[in-house]
């Protein structure tokens, strides 16, 4: 199963309902802190990029709802979701100036590469120099 991390319930549904018109069998998971959408790891490659791209759609709707429910609450935190290799997501606090300003010039597709691409090199790491791999 492709699972996607959501930490609020309407952009959760919201991409639910997505998947569900394009007939995508979808799994509804979640605990205390995360909310999780499951799919079949056989989906299309081309509705999975489909997919992929409403995600990160809603992944902004959660930020933005993120920080309206902080900023009423008076609570200052943020976060980054991590895909791990197996599967799993995990959640990393982020100092929320910091994060705002990541946000203000990436956007997020680009700060999930940059997030990927630390995930990628902490659970592979290579001990060889950027020009030793390109060769």
């Amino acid at each position: 199963m492709l699972e996607f991390v959501f930490f609020h319930p309407r952009p959760r549904e919201l991409f639910a309902d997505f998947l569900r018109v394009r007939g995508v069998p979808v799994t509804l998971q979640g605990d205390a802190e995360t909310l999780e959408v499951a799919i079949p790891e056989d989906t299309d490659e081309n509705l999975l990029a489909e997919i992929e791209d409403h995600y990160d759609e809603m992944m902004a709707l959660n930020q933005s709802l993120f920080e309206a429910q902080a900023s009423e609450d008076g609570a200052l935190a943020a976060g980054v979701v991590l895909n791990l290799t197996g599967g799993q997501a995990v959640y990393a606090r982020v100092d929320p100036e910091l994060l705002g300003r990541i946000m203000g010039v990436l956007s997020p597709q680009e700060f999930a590469e940059v997030v990927n691409a630390i995930v990628d090199a902490v659970e592979n790491p290579d001990p060889r120099s950027l020009c030793q791999r390109d060769r």
